[in-house]
């Protein structure tokens, strides 16, 4: 599985892809996977990164690294898309306008932490 993992680019190093099977960010089609966990065709990986879950479907196994181009045709990426990011609302002053007086930050603040002014 690190291997795999690291041959199709997925990680950077052998030892960090090593390190997320161990860690249990990995898994095969269901199970946590060891980094000793063999993949055939079809199977189904699941790695946690950053936070993130991607999920990619095993095409082609390789155990060589492999340039990007060639990396990409090894697996099928079924990742969902992310929501989109909903835009926050950001104070903003005119230019030129100086310092806030007391009353204004008072409002600023209350603003940013989401209490009643």
């Amino acid at each position: 599985m690190d291997r795999w993992l690291w041959a199709v680019r997925l990680m950077k190093t052998r030892p960090d892809a090593a390190a997320a099977c161990r860690g249990g960010h990995v898994r095969v089609n269901d199970k946590p996977a060891k980094p000793a966990t063999t993949v055939v065709p079809g199977d189904e990986v699941r790695l946690r990164i950053g936070g993130t879950t991607r999920i990619f479907d095993v095409v082609r196994v390789i155990q060589k690294r492999v340039g990007a181009p060639d990396a990409v045709t090894c697996y099928v990426d079924r990742t969902p898309k992310p929501p989109p990011e909903t835009a926050i609302p950001v104070a903003r002053r005119d230019r030129g306008a100086g310092r806030p007086t007391k009353r204004e930050r008072r409002v600023l603040d209350a603003f940013r932490t989401g209490q009643e002014p």
